[in-house]
């Protein structure tokens, strides 16, 4: 079942949960996450004969920041391809992807200067997260 938490007691280790016009109280020890309960969290969890029972966080894969994209692919395309800006691209930065491949057209391949020296950054960790701020692997 999907809700909102209302209202959260540190003390004493209790919350309410709102789904609708109805309400649930859960306790610490049915908590899932590893992120302690905030008002306003959106929560999924399982209901039966009025008991709640694990209370976890809805979306916490949003959140997850364990790197997903590599250092060793991102450095390698700067040296290759970094006049075309893909490392750029491989690390979600499109924007500045574009203004790479911009850059080297209007100087007539100065961009792969850019690339090389982003590559060397980002080998010796410099450059060590991706657009979503996860770190490299």
């Amino acid at each position: 079942m999907l809700g909102q938490i209302e209202s959260y007691d540190k003390d004493l280790q209790t919350g309410v949960i709102k789904v609708d016009d109805k309400f649930f109280e859960f306790y610490i020890d049915s908590w899932t996450s590893e992120t302690p309960p905030k008002v306003g969290d959106d929560v999924d969890f399982l209901e039966k004969e009025g008991e709640v029972s694990e209370v976890g966080v809805k979306g916490e894969f949003v959140m997850d920041e364990r790197p997903v994209k590599r250092r060793w692919i991102a450095g390698t395309l700067g040296i290759v391809f970094g006049l075309l800006g893909f490392h750029r691209f491989y690390l979600g930065f499109y924007t500045i992807g574009i203004m790479q491949i911009l850059f080297t057209l209007a100087t007539q391949g100065y961009g792969l200067m850019w690339g090389f020296i982003e590559a060397v950054l980002i080998f010796s960790g410099h450059i060590r997260k991706d657009a979503k701020g996860r770190f490299l692997k």
